[in-house]
């Protein structure tokens, strides 16, 4: 296993902070995390435009199995992929309040079984459970982002511990 040759910093035991220094990286390592998952997470995605959020779904997809090419929804808000969970890869971009998120039938993907990725997440960040995990990403330079993951309740902290082992190598006591 090759570790990540990035720095990772913990604020608190439900904060992880690193910097992914390339697309490829990215990827790299939402898959890793997307390995880790067993359905029914709910992982909130926040950052501008260009900031990598879909880089990492598409390492989601490759960790959960998906043999499709993971592409942002766009128009049709909601992409599923098959893999060995479902990927429900959702993009509110065109939202403007969590209501219209509501009128689609979002609570359907964030309470079933499959694991459901939000792009610009923040702007019905109301309407989410209050157990998930929340990656915000922040524009460094052309190929660096620095990566916050944050998770709320006891099974996204347990899978912050996880992703910390298997992508940089940390030991939990």
């Amino acid at each position: 296993m090759v570790l990540e040759a990035c720095v990772a910093s913990v604020f608190d035991q439900q904060t992880l902070d690193f910097i992914s220094h390339s697309e490829a990286q990215t990827r790299r390592l939402g898959a890793r995390l997307g390995g880790l998952l067993n359905g029914g997470e709910v992982i909130a995605l926040q950052g501008e435009l260009g900031t990598g959020k879909t880089r990492w779904v598409q390492g989601m997809g490759q960790g959960l199995g998906v043999d499709v090419h993971v592409t942002s929804p766009g128009f049709t808000l909601v992409n599923e992929y098959h893999g060995r969970l479902l990927l429900y890869h959702i993009d509110l971009f065109r939202i403007n309040h969590a209501s219209e998120a509501l009128d689609f039938g979002l609570e359907d993907y964030l309470y079933g079984d499959g694991v459901c990725v939000i792009e610009w997440a923040e702007r019905i960040a109301e309407a989410l459970p209050t157990d998930r995990l929340w990656i915000t990403f922040h524009h460094l330079d052309d190929t660096s982002r620095r990566l916050t993951l944050h998770g709320d309740g006891d099974r996204y902290q347990q899978l912050l511990k996880d992703f910390q082992r298997l992508a940089f190598g940390v030991r939990h006591t």
